[in-house]
């Protein structure tokens, strides 16, 4: 899209300058920008769908005062969401005098790049876990298999790269290669992005909402980690976007006696720490969600307003009872008028859901852990990092005496939406948590979902491993731990032949 109608300035740092592009239509790509109109090739395009990682770059925001930085996918990543931040590229990290920057120089010194396609976006992420360790230090391997989980090699191996990961951090940082974050906090405070006309990305939850109401048939963004699929894989074209990340009320985490409340804005990243702190046996889930870059960009509200069948977060948030909260402006009275709902009510088919055109998904209330539950969530998908579910099942418990007083499942690739599993939760409720219940349960659970077939699994398999799932709820609420694979070490396995 070219027209003038649809141009716009965008402004941003690089390696410390403004950067300023006119007519950037408001559905271009970061990677398209910087590839085609910076001409920074050395930013990978591979996949287009934010899950090989060469395509990594690192946005720094001033927040607070201070630089915080984010990995993330520049192929699925709008290029006006941007505005105002400062961006990293591979290009821009090693010193004016070409010595390497610690990210770069330990790849080479552990022979981590082969062909050397991954490797622009490997390094971009070794350079923002650099920059959010201090230097790289305290990276254990855990750490770096985590960070760079996103980030997909298909000849040098893993091994040299994660050594890097854990080495960079003492290697010397030459001069001139730092980022110097004061000195960047102050031009971004300068740098003023100019305001879109349709690019529309408000800083306020009144002016968000107002601009819905004006524009109801803008394309809402909230991270834009499956809308960026819609533009690179089916070619889809938007005059005009509206962003909910820069709306302050949105971008936080609310703390209650009862509950947290996310803001639709708060990044994937935050939201399950959050979601982790209340509950710690989340942390391995929370990992398997995508990969970093994906998290970073992503947002909790996104993944509930998009709604698809095999979003992670829909059962995990359903079974812990979450509502979601709808906004809106009232034009007559000037005011914002909101309506809540449980979050399995949200949806009434494929990608549907009853949200009116001036509404958005803002807030999404978690209930805290009470006494005596006992919270699980399984993942089932042919790669353990950075994959799609083929199922989800979350299942939330309370047993007293023996007897279950309190049950709530969710389920995700099985249906055309995430749903409850209301039937089953009516099988288990009031019984008594025994094995017999178990077993009769699991009949309910899969006679109550008729899944497809599709490339990640079949229908079969869907329905046998639902059952499978709660039997392995059973025999971990019994004490049966070293069947979760993330307990699984050398020592146990041998323990186990």
């Amino acid at each position: 899209m070219t027209s003038e109608t649809s141009a716009q300035t965008l402004s941003f740092l690089r390696r410390g300058q403004p950067v300023t592009l006119h007519h950037v239509a408001p559905d271009r790509t970061l990677l398209e920008v910087l590839r085609e109109d910076l001409h920074c090739t050395g930013t990978k395009e591979g996949c287009g769908e934010g899950d090989c990682g060469a395509c990594t770059v690192v946005l720094g925001e001033a927040v607070g005062g201070k630089l915080e930085y984010k990995a993330i996918n520049s192929c699925i990543r709008l290029a006006h969401s941007v505005n105002g931040m400062a961006v990293f590229t591979a290009e821009d990290i090693a010193a004016p005098s070409g010595e390497l920057h610690p990210s770069q120089e330990a790849m080479v010194q552990c022979h981590g790049s082969q062909c050397g396609f991954c490797t622009p976006g490997f390094v971009m992420s070794l350079f923002g876990m650099y920059q959010n360790t201090k230097g790289g230090q305290g990276i254990d391997r855990a750490r770096a298999q985590a960070d760079l989980s996103g980030n997909l090699c298909r000849c040098t191996g893993y091994r040299p790269i994660l050594d890097a990961a854990q080495q960079m951090g003492d290697l010397p940082l030459p001069a001139g290669c730092g980022v110097d974050e004061a000195a960047t906090v102050a031009a971004l405070k300068k740098l003023r992005p100019a305001q879109a006309d349709h690019y529309l990305r408000p800083t306020s939850l009144a002016a968000l909402l107002q601009a819905r109401a004006a524009h109801p048939k803008a394309q809402v963004v909230a991270g834009c980690t499956d809308v960026g699929l819609w533009v690179t894989k089916m070619h889809k074209r938007f005059p005009r976007v509206l962003d909910v990340t820069a709306a302050a009320e949105l971008r936080r985490v609310e703390a209650y006696p009862h509950h947290i409340a996310v803001g639709a804005a708060v990044t994937l990243t935050d939201a399950y720490a959050a979601l982790v702190q209340d509950r710690p046996q989340l942390q391995t889930f929370a990992q398997r969600f995508a990969g970093l870059p994906v998290r970073n960009s992503g947002t909790l509200g996104g993944n509930v307003a998009n709604g698809s069948p095999i979003g992670d977060s829909m059962p995990l948030l359903i079974a812990l009872g979450a509502h979601v909260v709808l906004m809106r402006w009232d034009a007559k009275r000037g005011q914002i008028a909101h309506r809540e709902m449980p979050l399995e009510d949200l949806y009434t088919g494929y990608r549907q859901n009853v949200m009116q055109p001036d509404e958005l998904l803002c807030w999404i209330k978690v209930p805290r852990p009470q006494d005596g539950e006992f919270m699980r969530v399984y993942k089932i998908s042919k790669r353990f990092d950075d994959d799609i579910s083929a199922v989800c099942l979350a299942i939330r418990m309370a047993v007293e005496d023996s007897v279950v007083t309190a049950v709530s499942i969710g389920a995700g690739g099985v249906a055309a939406t995430p749903t409850r599993a209301r039937r089953t939760e009516a099988a288990l409720l009031g019984q008594p948590w025994t094995a017999e219940t178990v077993r009769t349960a699991t009949t309910a659970l899969r006679a109550e979902f008729q899944p497809i077939s599709d490339m990640r699994a079949s229908a079969a398999y869907r329905h046998t491993v639902l059952g499978n799932l709660l039997q392995r709820f059973w025999l971990e609420s019994q004490g049966l731990q070293h069947i979760n694979l993330e307990t699984l070490n050398a020592a146990t396995l041998e323990a186990l032949a």
